[in-house]
């Protein structure tokens, strides 16, 4: 199967608008990453790829060729995240997970905030890919589907088995076998996102609001149900609710899934469909339920008991950031050792505690239960059995229906 070709499209450009000029509450990490890099293809056609810095993309001949590997001689790595994504003491001043690498192995760690949304990011080490050349970054973190573009490419280098005893046996399983990187060959999750349903129990008069059906169907909801700019979480979510397997669904169960949504905006059902802003409209009570994201809901909690979440009895959806090496990368072994350090499940425990994303390690649950017993009993950070075994990913698409399907989706929402 092919995979997808993303790109920026105007659903995805306007949510990012609304996030950088909503109110506080709204822009949480979380969001902006999802209104900022979402891997919807643009309505222009392939062209508009090229303007995103994301060109089409063309089947890689194997695996990206092994570069010189300078970790034995130069102990040092050179990391690119996402802002808020790692701890840091209440002073700022330290890292201390990346501080405990550098004091047990010696390499040090040059750690960069440097990635603000997926598109912008590729545009940057995009050149330096294309002409075969290093970026001066060892290690990523980047949005499943810029994980599967990257990899199709050839962009990004395979890892060593050898050197992730951790990570190869403390992933969780619901993550081992993605479709764009079966066995994790490429990569390895740096968080779990998971897309639930979230509603504030003022607004629902104490109601739970449990279903996708509940949200289009309920007339106590009417006018106050959000859905997502995000195509695979809110088809996703919607097809699962139907019965289709959003792994392996069809055009027409695609189609019947965008006809009910239809239903629900017509009959004014559907408040609308948002980017980030759903939070404070939730905070407020202004949408009574919606589909959310689960880090997303751990931070409205903590100021506000009303907010709850439900896990559909139909499952929901699941993507992750991941961790890459890029092609010609000059410390692969020393990135490789960075993997493996944050599948220790002491380590993990330390990062969950602060980013408060899905947990993708093995082992966790008691060692976060010494640091915050809360955190450890939340299935937002750490899913337990039932909850992970509801979880369902969003196919790969050939670029033929990444543009089909985004062209029905955004003329759903009115983009």
């Amino acid at each position: 199967m092919e995979h997808q070709e993303p790109g920026l499209s105007a659903v995805e450009l306007a949510a990012m608008r609304r996030s950088l000029t909503s109110g506080r509450g709204a822009l949480t990490r979380r969001s902006l990453l999802r209104a900022s890099g979402m891997g919807a293809l643009a309505l222009g056609g392939l062209g508009t790829l090229t303007a995103c810095g994301i060109p089409p993309a063309k089947r890689s001949e194997g695996p990206a060729a092994a570069s010189d590997d300078h970790s034995a001689q130069e102990k040092v790595i050179n990391f690119s995240n996402w802002t808020e994504y790692m701890d840091i003491s209440e002073d700022e001043k330290h890292r201390p997970t990346l501080e405990e690498f550098t004091k047990r192995t010696g390499i040090k760690v040059k750690y960069t905030e440097d990635i603000n949304d997926n598109v912008e990011f590729f545009g940057k080490i995009r050149p330096q890919l294309a002409a075969g050349q290093e970026t001066g970054r060892d290690l990523i973190v980047v949005t499943d589907w810029l994980a599967a573009r990257m990899i199709k490419l050839g962009w990004v280098q395979q890892l060593d088995p050898s050197h992730l005893p951790h990570a190869f046996a403390n992933l969780v399983q619901q993550f081992r076998m993605p479709d764009w990187d079966p066995g994790r060959a490429h990569s390895y999750p740096w968080t779990g996102i998971s897309t639930v349903i979230a509603y504030n129990t003022k607004a629902t008069g104490g109601k739970k609001v449990d279903s996708v059906t509940q949200m289009l169907d309920d007339p106590s909801l009417k006018g106050r149900v959000g859905f997502l700019t995000e195509m695979r979480d809110t088809m996703g979510m919607t097809m699962l609710d139907m019965g289709y397997d959003p792994a392996t669904f069809t055009t027409p169960q695609y189609d019947a899934a965008i006809a009910r949504l239809q239903k629900g905006v017509d009959k004014k059902q559907i408040r609308r469909f948002t980017g980030n802003d759903y939070t404070s409209d939730l905070d407020k009570g202004d949408l009574a339920a919606c589909l959310a994201w689960a880090g997303d809901i751990i931070q409205l909690q903590a100021d506000n008991p009303a907010i709850q979440y439900a896990i559909p009895a139909a499952g929901y959806m699941t993507s992750t950031d991941n961790l890459l090496v890029p092609a010609k990368a000059r410390h692969k072994t020393n990135a490789e050792r960075l993997i493996d350090y944050y599948y220790e499940p002491a380590v993990a425990a330390e990062l969950a505690a602060y980013i408060n994303y899905v947990c993708p390690v093995e082992g966790v649950r008691p060692e976060l239960a010494k640091i915050d017993p809360a955190l450890a009993a939340n299935p937002l950070i750490i899913p337990d059995k039932a909850m992970a075994s509801k979880s369902h990913a969003f196919r790969s698409l050939t670029v033929q229906e990444e543009r089909e399907y985004e062209e029905k989706f955004a003329k759903l929402i009115g983009a």
